[in-house]
């Protein structure tokens, strides 16, 4: 099959599934276009399957804003008409679906029909889509759209209680690649790189948006290291580093926090952790989460969005209200003070991530395609 998918080539969340979901398909014979701004920062893997089509934007002294989703549009036609694509698969409403269903129709004059698969993943519904100037274009173009999915059951009850939406929309989890994460005893796996034998490990990655509320993770941990030696890794950048940076010099543990900014190493760094924080705002699925446990790291979070289909209270961690650090904290030392417990909780997450393996997810997208292009006639 020949696929086109279209997502954001950043470190958050639908840019990585959208990756690896490429990938995957790749490797197991499909032809894959990638199309974007730039390359996917997840794209690590060179196959003649697969293919990055840049998106270009010509600046242009009567455009305040340049308008990426014409070029967008314009470059899906082309990639489409050049390699025969029979699926257009984007991530991410804003502006990936709209722009998808311009091109269908241009297609479709030239007498070529593109099925398009638009996933929704979170706050192109829940923040964006939803806002005024956005939320007819969003309806529109998710109505329009083929097939229509959403990495969270939680996600698909707010785009049905936020839109007025006349297409069946499908669940489909967010997946773990277990190939790409090593085994505790791994080589790559050095504990002793970032902390004492006596020190316990405590994660957080994010792009430090408001929404993850990373404030939140440095006071959890500030209230964890008082009554257990510990440190605390920070991967990401974002908008609230310089605040999260002020907060722990104020705290006075500078050394006990390492910022690590992004990396594409995630799974490596994870398999260092003994507690995962992930205290948002709110989370469509919560990959992060579901990253961390694919590495054995039980997770302390919120109970919002999505997050309780991942995490499971007192099974893989443990699920609090948005801004409660204090019980945060409390269940983060329940787990970590007692060495048998903890082995017991890493064990418990690794077999819910099991759940959401590569292996288990991607047969539904394949199927999707396959009744999509069926459909065709």
């Amino acid at each position: 099959m020949k696929i086109g998918i279209v997502c954001y080539p950043t470190f958050g969340g639908s840019g990585v599934v959208a990756t690896e979901l490429g990938m995957a398909l790749a490797k197991r014979g499909h032809h894959v276009h990638f199309i974007t701004y730039k390359q996917p920062v997840r794209l690590d893997f060179i196959s003649n399957d697969i293919h990055f089509h840049e998106v270009f934007v010509e600046e242009y002294p009567l455009f305040h804003f340049q308008p990426y989703e014409l070029a967008l549009s314009s470059k899906m036609v082309e990639v489409v008409q050049m390699y025969n694509l029979e699926i257009l698969h984007v991530h991410y409403a804003i502006p990936h679906a709209y722009a998808a269903y311009m091109a269908k129709k241009m297609l479709k004059e030239k007498g070529i029909d593109v099925k398009v698969v638009t996933t929704l993943h979170g706050t192109d519904i829940t923040l964006v889509g939803s806002h005024p100037n956005y939320k007819t274009a969003v309806e529109f173009s998710i109505n329009n759209s083929d097939v229509v999915t959403t990495v969270s059951e939680s996600l698909k009850n707010d785009t049905l209680r936020l839109f007025k939406i006349k297409k069946e929309i499908k669940v489909i989890h967010n997946f773990i690649d277990f190939e790409k994460y090593p085994e505790i005893k791994s080589p790559e796996c050095q504990r002793n790189n970032i902390a004492n034998e006596d020190e316990r490990i405590i994660t957080h990655i994010s792009n430090l948006r408001p929404v993850k509320r990373a404030y939140d993770v440095i006071d959890i941990f500030y209230k964890i290291q008082k009554e257990i030696p510990a440190k605390l890794l920070l991967v990401g950048e974002g908008p609230d580093r310089e605040i999260i940076e002020r907060q722990v010099k104020e705290l006075g543990i500078l050394d006990k926090v390492l910022f690590l900014g992004n990396s594409n190493e995630v799974n490596k760094l994870l398999c260092y952790s003994d507690l995962f924080l992930l205290p948002s705002e709110t989370e469509s699925f919560g990959l992060a989460a579901l990253e961390a446990m694919a590495a054995r790291t039980p997770v302390i979070s919120t109970n919002s969005g999505g997050l309780p289909e991942v995490n499971i209270n007192s099974v893989t961690g443990f699920l609090s209200n948005v801004g409660d650090t204090d019980e945060m904290a409390k269940n983060g030392i329940f787990i970590l003070k007692d060495v048998d417990r903890l082995q017991q909780f890493k064990q418990n997450a690794l077999e819910q991530a099991k759940r959401f393996s590569l292996e288990n997810v991607l047969p539904t997208y394949k199927e999707i395609y396959r009744q999509a292009v069926a459909n065709c006639c």
